[in-house]
């Protein structure tokens, strides 16, 4: 007799401020490599879902568009969005220094959610810092500003009950991330 096996595609949430790059990280994913369009995109209205299949697995992507009025809702209704992810990625635009504060704190709100709603689970947690294009690595960007950053992000995780990791992002080599921790 054949075993059937059935392939459950897991959740990965992508999360964070208007315009920090989640929507052309997952199109990169998908394989859209128009870099000319990224620059044209609309915002994401809602919760945008995409599938998405690499090898033998499927992903099912939840884009969540970042305006303040759709951040309220999400963090209203956070188990509607976090119930069956396997992964929450959290975006900063570290090019976007103005709204770094911003950005944190809606950062805590989501981690202090999620710590409350996955406990237990196999779960892991991704930050990107995105936009870090290689004009910008050029530019030397103090490192000062990354690594405070960083160091915000880590005190916020460190002690809480879930995996992370902190990454470097760019959507200039397609897709690319780097570990920074």
């Amino acid at each position: 007799m054949k075993k059937i096996t059935v392939s459950i595609p897991k959740k990965i949430l992508f999360v964070g401020l208007d315009n920090a790059g989640k929507t052309s990280i997952v199109q990169s994913l998908m394989g859209i490599k128009n870099l000319p369009l990224f620059s044209k995109m609309n915002p994401t209205q809602n919760a945008k879902q995409v599938q998405i299949k690499v090898s033998d697995s499927e992903f099912n992507i939840w884009d969540l568009g970042g305006q303040a009025l759709f951040r309220e809702e999400y963090l209203r209704d956070f188990d509607k969005f976090i119930f069956g992810t396997s992964k929450l990625i959290f975006v900063f635009d570290i090019q976007d220094t103005e709204r770094y504060e911003l950005a944190f704190q809606y950062f805590e709100k989501i981690i202090d959610l999620t710590e409350e709603k996955v406990k237990g689970n196999d779960f892991e947690v991704s930050i990107f810092f995105h936009k870090f294009d290689p004009d910008l690595k050029r530019s030397n960007m103090p490192d000062a500003i990354i690594n405070g950053l960083k160091d915000k992000v880590k005190a916020k995780l460190d002690g809480k009950n879930l995996f992370y990791q902190i990454f470097l992002t760019t959507i200039y080599a397609i897709f690319e991330k780097v570990v920074i921790d």
